[in-house]
C-alpha cells in the first residue's frame, strides 16, 4: 500500500464518511439533509475509488471498479448543485438543476464503454481514470458548475444582511464551496495530465465546513462545537498520526537488522511519546487560546451579578448592571429589558442597550400578544432559530413576528412565584456566532437572577412609598387642620367686618335722616333770601358775587342731601341711575369741594378734559362721591412733595366707553396690595386716618353703574386709577 499518498484520499474519505453519519444520526429529514448526505456519501465513492487505483496492481481491475463506481459518481455534482439550490432558497434557475440530472442520465449509459473512460493510465502516485471522448464534457462541466456555486454562495454573503446567517455562508462558501471546486479539479489527471489529484485535499475544506457545522450549526442539527469535543478529535487524530508514523517507521526500517529488536521498539515508542505527549499539550492550548478568545468566565459573571442582587434595591441600577453584564460578556449587538406591570396588562420597554435602543424604548407588549402569552406557557427561553424550524406550527409565526418587532434573536423569561416578572430581549451576537449551550445556561441564571432582583427592588420601592405616602398623609392631614384654622379666622374676621358694615349702615342710615331736616331748613332759608333779593329795589345796587355765592351754596346743599340721600341709597341697595351725567362737570364740582384741601398745599391739578364728551347715564351724586374720593386719596398721598395731579377725561370708540383717569407722582400702590385695596375695611394709612371703606364704596358704585374701576403704575412713579363708564345709549 503507498500509505504517503493515500493518506490525502483517506482522510478525504473520513470527512464525508463522518459528514453522512451526522446526518443520519442528529440531521432532521429535511430536503437540504437528504441532499447533503447523499452528497457525501456519493464522495465517499469517488474517494474509495481513487483509494482503490493508488494501491491495486491490477488495470483490469482498476477500470472496473472505476466504472461501477462512477455510475453513481455521474450524479455527484448534479446533486451537489440542487443541494446549494434549497440551501440558498433559489426560486429561480431550477432549469440549471434539470439540466445537469438530464446530462448526468445521459453520460450515465456511455460509462462502462471505452467513450466515457478509455483506460487506467500509471502515474507516479498510482492509477488513475484516463478519460475517452466523452469525458471532458462531463469534467469541465462538473467544474464550471462548481464554479457557479462559488458565485451564487458569493452574492449571498455579500447580499445578507443578518450577521449570523452570513457567517454561516462564509463557512459554507470555505468548506462545501471549495470543495466542490477542488474536486472539480479532478479532471485534469483524467485528461492525461501527470497531476496529484487536487481534490484528495478536499479534507481541508471539508474541516473547514465541520468546524462550521459545529460552531454555526450550518445544516440545523441542533450541535454545537465544545472544547470537550475538539479535544477528543484531536487525541483521535493524534492517535491516526502516530499509527501512521509506526507503520511509515516499520517500512522505512524494514531492511536494518536492528529492526526487530525490542530495544528498538521501546526507543521509537519512547520517542514517539515525548514528541506526542507535548504537542497535544501544544494543541490544547492553542484550542484554548481560540475558545477562551472573548469568552466570559462563567463563575466570575454569576458571583458579581449575585453581589449586585444583594446590593442594589433601584430598578435603574440594575438594569444598567444587567444591560452591562450581558451586552460586554455576550457581544451581543443588542439587549433590552422589558418589565411587566403590576397589574399584568403587559410589559413594557424598561431599559435597552446597543444597536436598536433607540427602537425599541417605543415598544410594549400587552398581555393578549403572542410572544407574551407564549412565554407564559412555556416558561422557557425563546430561541428564534428553533422557532423558525417549528413555523408550520399555531402561534409560532406571530410569536416570530413579535421577535422581529424587538430584534431579537432569544427572549429569556424572567420567572419569579411562578409568574412572568419580565423578559430580556438578545439580538444577534457581533461576531455572528450562535448560542451555545453554555451561553443559554449563562442567560437563565441571568434571568432567574434579575427576576429576583426585579421583585425586590420593586417591594422595597412599594415599602417606601407607602412610608413616603404616610408622611405625605400626615403633613397634608396636618396642612389641612392649619387651613381650616385659617378659614375659621377668615370667617370670624368677615363676620366682624359684616357685623361692622352691618353697624355703619344702620348709623348712615339714621345720620342721613337727621341730617335731612337741618339740610332742609338751610335750604329754604337761602332759596327765600334769593328770592327777596332778586326782587330787591333796582335803586339800590346789589352785590352780584353775593347773589351767586348764595346760588352756590343753594346747589352745594343740594348736593350735599343727594350724597346723604346716596349713603342712604347704598346702604339700602335700592338707587336708580337714570339720569345723565357729564363727567367733566362731575370733575369740576368735587375740585370746587376740594378746593380748600389743596390750594394751601404745593400741589398742581392739571386738568385735560375731553370738550366732546358724552354723557353717562347714572347718578350724579354718587359719581360726585366717587370722583371726590379718588381725586382726595390723590391729594393725601402727594403731601409733603411737590405733588402733581393729572385728570384725564377720553371716549374709547372701541368699547364706547367714558373713561376718566387720576394719575399722581406720589409713592405708588405696591403689586402685592392690589387684589386688596378695593375690599372693605383694607388700608395702608396709618390707624385712625382711614377707615378702608373709600375705595370699597367707589368700586361698589362703578359697579352699580355698569362700569370698571382699576389701579395702574404711573408714568410719573405713582399711581393711576381708571375708571370706565358706558356711555349713554351703549
Amino acid at each position: 500500500m503507498n500509505l504517503l499518498i493515500s493518506i490525502p484520499p483517506f482522510l478525504t474519505l473520513c470527512c464525508f464518511l463522518g459528514l453522512a453519519v451526522l446526518t443520519v444520526i442528529r440531521g432532521r429529514r429535511t430536503k437540504i439533509n437528504v441532499l447533503f448526505f447523499i452528497t457525501c456519501i456519493l464522495g465517499s465513492f469517488l474517494y474509495i475509488d481513487i483509494l482503490f487505483a493508488f494501491n491495486v496492481k491490477s488495470a483490469d481491475l482498476a477500470l472496473t471498479i472505476s466504472r461501477i463506481d462512477h455510475l453513481f459518481i455521474i450524479y455527484l455534482f448534479p446533486i451537489y448543485i440542487h443541494f446549494f439550490h434549497s440551501y440558498l432558497h433559489i426560486s429561480g434557475k431550477i432549469w440549471l438543476v434539470r439540466l445537469a440530472y438530464a446530462f448526468a442520465f445521459i453520460l450515465m449509459w456511455f460509462i462502462p464503454t471505452p467513450l466515457y473512460i478509455e483506460s487506467m493510465q500509471k502515474h507516479s502516485f498510482g492509477f488513475f481514470a484516463k478519460g475517452g471522448v466523452l469525458y471532458p464534457l462531463f469534467g469541465i462541466g462538473s467544474l464550471c458548475l462548481a464554479i457557479i456555486v462559488l458565485t451564487l454562495i458569493f452574492q449571498a454573503i455579500r447580499n445578507e444582511k443578518n450577521s449570523i446567517r452570513k457567517n454561516r455562508l462564509k463557512y459554507v462558501f470555505a468548506g462545501f464551496g471549495v470543495m466542490g471546486v477542488m474536486n472539480g479539479l479532478n479532471v485534469l489527471p483524467i485528461m492525461g495530465y501527470s497531476i496529484y489529484p487536487p481534490g484528495s485535499f478536499s479534507f481541508i475544506p471539508l474541516i473547514v465546513f465541520a468546524i462550521g457545522l459545529f460552531k454555526h450549526d450550518l445544516l440545523d442539527m441542533g450541535i454545537l462545537i465544545k472544547k470537550s469535543l475538539v479535544y477528543s478529535l484531536i487525541t483521535a487524530l493524534l492517535t491516526c498520526m502516530y499509527a501512521i508514523i509506526i507503520l511509515f517507521a516499520n517500512r522505512l526500517f524494514a531492511d536494518f537488522d536492528f529492526s526487530d529488536s525490542i530495544f528498538f521498539h521501546l526507543l521509537f515508542f519512547l520517542l514517539i511519546a515525548f514528541a506526542i505527549g507535548p504537542l497535544k499539550t501544544k494543541i490544547q492550548g492553542l484550542v484554548d487560546n481560540i475558545f477562551s478568545k472573548g469568552k466570559y468566565d462563567y463563575q466570575k459573571t454569576i458571583k458579581n451579578v449575585s453581589r449586585m442582587i444583594a446590593s442594589v434595591l433601584n430598578l435603574d441600577e440594575i438594569a444598567k448592571h444587567l444591560m452591562d453584564t450581558v451586552v460586554n460578556v455576550m457581544k451581543v449587538e443588542h439587549c433590552a429589558l422589558f418589565l411587566c406591570d403590576l397589574s399584568e396588562s403587559g410589559c413594557k420597554h424598561f431599559a435597552a442597550r446597543g444597536k436598536y435602543c433607540n427602537l425599541a424604548s417605543s415598544i410594549s407588549m400587552a398581555d393578549i400578544d403572542s410572544i407574551v402569552q407564549y412565554i407564559k406557557r412555556q416558561r422557557q427561553p425563546l430561541i428564534k432559530k428553533k422557532l423558525m424550524e417549528r413555523s408550520g406550527e399555531p402561534d409560532i409565526p406571530d410569536v416570530l413576528s413579535d421577535m422581529n418587532r424587538l430584534y431579537a434573536e432569544i427572549v429569556l423569561p424572567m420567572i419569579f412565584e411562578k409568574r412572568l416578572r419580565g423578559f430580556i430581549v438578545l439580538g444577534e451576537k457581533l461576531s455572528g456566532d450562535l448560542f451555545t449551550s453554555e451561553d443559554r445556561d449563562l442567560l437563565e441564571t441571568l434571568a432567574s437572577q434579575c427576576a429576583l432582583a426585579v421583585e425586590n427592588a420593586r417591594s422595597y420601592k412599594l415599602i417606601d412609598d407607602l412610608n413616603k405616602n404616610l408622611e405625605k398623609k400626615v403633613r397634608k392631614r396636618t396642612l389641612d387642620l392649619q387651613e381650616a384654622l385659617s378659614e375659621k379666622e377668615r370667617t370670624q374676621e368677615q363676620l366682624i367686618r359684616s357685623e361692622s358694615l352691618a353697624a355703619i349702615g344702620q348709623l348712615v342710615a339714621g345720620t342721613a335722616h337727621e341730617l335731612n331736616n337741618p339740610l332742609t331748613s338751610v335750604t329754604s332759608l337761602i332759596q327765600s333770601t334769593i328770592e327777596d333779593l332778586s326782587q330787591w329795589d333796582n335803586s339800590t345796587p346789589l352785590d352780584q358775587d353775593l347773589i351767586d355765592d348764595l346760588r352756590f351754596a343753594d346747589k352745594e346743599l343740594g348736593r350735599a342731601r343727594s350724597i346723604v340721600a346716596s349713603l342712604l341709597g347704598l346702604s339700602r341697595q335700592t338707587q336708580t341711575y337714570e339720569e345723565a351725567v357729564n363727567l367733566n362737570l362731575v370733575i369740576q364740582d368735587a375740585l370746587r369741594i376740594l378746593h380748600n384741601q389743596y390750594k394751601d398745599r404745593d400741589i398742581e391739578i392739571v386738568e385735560n378734559y375731553d370738550r366732546d364728551l358724552p354723557d353717562v347715564e347714572g347718578n350724579f351724586a354718587n359719581l360726585g362721591q366717587v370722583v371726590m374720593n379718588i381725586i382726595k386719596n390723590g391729594i393725601q398721598v402727594v403731601e409733603g412733595k411737590k405733588g402733581l395731579i393729572l385728570l384725564t377725561t377720553r371716549f374709547d370708540n372701541d368699547t364706547k366707553h367714558v373713561v376718566f383717569e387720576c394719575e399722581d407722582n406720589g409713592p405708588g400702590i405696591p403689586k402685592s396690595h392690589r387684589q386688596d385695596i378695593f375690599k372693605p375695611f383694607f388700608t395702608t394709612k396709618e390707624v385712625g386716618k382711614g377707615t378702608g371703606l373709600g375705595l370699597y364704596i367707589c368700586h361698589e358704585i362703578i359697579q352699580k353703574h355698569g362700569g370698571a374701576i382699576t389701579v395702574e403704575d404711573s408714568d410719573r412713579q405713582g399711581s393711576k386709577f381708571v375708571i370706565s363708564l358706558p356711555a349713554s345709549g351703549n
